[in-house]
Parts: structure tokens; sequence; C-alpha cells
């Protein structure tokens, strides 16, 4: 495994992020792995150098947390693991303050995750989305305490525009608030919007940019067609994936992975990780499987070098997207 800082601390992470929303209660969804099932995986990762995990509150409603923090107390030692976990959306299906990004929530949330996890702190703290309804100063602070709190190590936000996080930057530096560290955005070979503003404004504030989805959800597996955009489990209840590929224009960037994992003997999987590895600006893809296979290929690809031609050949077909992420509940 190749381990690289995160952003421009001095903390070390592995190339691949462990993405834990795999895991926890099926009853969630369908797809998602129960604790016994998720052992194998965690043992894959940490086998293979893997020292990086993410989760997130709502996963699961909390269980995902649950699995992930005893599985990795039984597994690790707690200063050789890099534990990452967010706050944002709701835990509950009704009430006040149940999400959003208030001191409140966030304060409250990070106590709750604590407690699931079985861990002191939290080593990387991020806002899973943008919150309209609360002022980003409120947000800041109660952040900012966490930290001085020893709570929490590192803070990390996740997909929002370019402007909603410079904004959030630049209030955090000067009001002396502990600054973000990573970005955790949408992007891999199918959607390349983060291009044009997020990572160039990361690349030159050193933020580390850790993307979810590196795969499109399995659409660059090269699996599907456009007669049969559902052929796994996650697929057929994916209702977000659909919005987000599907497209004329996605199936030739696929088709072009396709064409050069063919030639160099790889999977297209492979292909779309490596590309994704050799990204300018990004530190560690977020992978997530329900498939021990699938993980040990998605290990593999971190040794695989991509030349230019190749690059140039998965990039040519891309044409712009235009959605991004989920749109925020309403207050």
């Amino acid at each position: 495994m190749e381990y690289v800082k995160l952003g421009k601390t001095g903390l070390e992470v592995s190339r691949l992020s462990l993405g834990c929303m795999s895991y926890g209660d099926p009853a969630w969804h369908p797809w998602v792995l129960p604790e016994a099932d998720a052992r194998e995986h965690f043992k894959i990762a940490l086998s293979a150098g893997i020292n990086f995990f993410d989760t997130a509150d709502m996963y699961s409603r909390g269980r995902s947390e649950e699995i992930t923090g005893k599985i990795l107390r039984e597994s690790a030692r707690r200063d050789e693991i890099v534990l990452a976990t967010k706050v944002f959306f709701p835990m509950r299906d009704e009430g006040p303050n149940r999400g959003g990004l208030s001191r409140k929530r966030i304060l409250d949330g990070c106590d709750a995750s604590l407690r699931r996890l079985g861990m002191d702190y939290i080593d990387l703290y991020q806002i899973h989305r943008w919150d309209p309804h609360t002022p980003i100063e409120e947000t800041l602070e109660a952040l900012d305490s966490l930290v001085r709190a020893g709570k929490v190590r590192y803070l990390g936000a996740s997909s929002m525009a370019a402007w909603q996080f410079a904004k959030a930057v630049t209030t955090q530096r000067l009001t002396g608030l502990h600054p973000f560290v990573s970005m955790q955005n949408h992007y891999n070979l199918v959607y390349r919007e983060e291009e044009r503003e997020m990572i160039p404004f990361c690349a030159a504030e050193g933020i580390a940019v850790i993307p979810w989805s590196p795969l499109a959800r399995g659409f660059l597996a090269g699996n599907r067609t456009p007669e049969n955009l559902e052929p796994t489990k996650r697929a057929e209840t994916d209702v977000f994936g659909k919005r987000l590929y599907g497209s004329e224009d996605d199936f030739k960037v696929v088709a072009a992975a396709v064409e050069v994992a063919k030639q160099r003997g790889i999977s297209p999987s492979q292909a779309a990780l490596a590309w994704i590895l050799q990204a300018p600006g990004v530190t560690a893809p977020i992978v997530g499987t329900t498939r021990v296979e699938h993980l040990r290929e998605a290990l593999d690809a971190v040794a695989i070098r991509l030349d230019a031609e190749e690059i140039e050949a998965m990039e040519a077909p891309y044409r712009p997207h235009t959605v991004s992420g989920y749109v925020p509940p309403k207050a």
C-alpha cells in the first residue's frame, strides 16, 4: 500500500479509503452487509495496509458506525488507523433539530458518533453537506469547539459547490478557527465537473480530495447496458444512482475504459480506479464494496500506472453533467 499526507497536514493515509456505507443493517438497504459478512472486508483491507476508514452517522441510522468501530477496535491499534465519519442528515424521521449543521446538531451528533464507534476521538469529522438553513459561522464555531475539546483531530467537508466551500474556508481563516483539511466530493471518470472549480481550489489551498463513488456506484464496472441499468442488487434500489449515471455520453466513457482495460489485461473497474488515483489533486478515493473480490481488485489497482495515451483515450468521450448531489432537506 502507498501512503500520502492528508492535504497539508502531517497525517498519513493510505491511497485508498475503505468506505463503510456498505456495512450496517440490511433493513436500511437490501445490499448492505451485516457485521458477520463485513468482517472479512475489514480483515482484507487492514492486511493490505489500508489505514483510512470512512463512515457517517446516517449510514444504516448509526449501525455502520457501530460495526466499523467494533471491528476496528478488535482488529487494529487505534493509533494506526484514521477513522472518519460525517454529520448532517437526519437520524430520525420526525421532530425538530434532527438534521442540519446547527451547533446543537453537531455537538450532539459528535457525542452520539463517539458512543457508537466506542472511541475517544474521531480523526476526521466531516460535514456531510452544506446547510443553507444555518449560518456558516455557527457551524464552523461548533466544529472548532470539538477540535479544542479533543473529540476531533481534523475537520473535513463533503459535497457542496466550490463557492460554498471557499466561503467556509475563508471564514475559518479570517476568524482563526480550525480549518477544513479535506473535501469528500463526487468525482469519477463519468462525473468530472469538480475539475472546473473544486479540485483546483483544493489544490491551491492544500486541501485533500477524497472522492466518493470513484467507480460511479458500479457503473464503471462495464457490466451495464442502456437496456439493463440494474444488474446488481444495489443498482435495483439505487434511485439516486439512476439520477447520476446512464446517459448516452456516460456509456461512451465506459466503453473507452473497457477498451483500455482490455488492452492492459485488467478490469474496467481497475482502469477507472487507476485513472482517478493518477488524477491531479486526488489524495485517496473512497471505495465501498459488498464483495471481497471487488475489494481485492481495487487494492490491486493502486499499483497500476496508466500512460498518457490511455488516460487521454478514457477522458476523450466525456461531456458535462448537471446533476451533482443530494438536495438538502428543508428546515
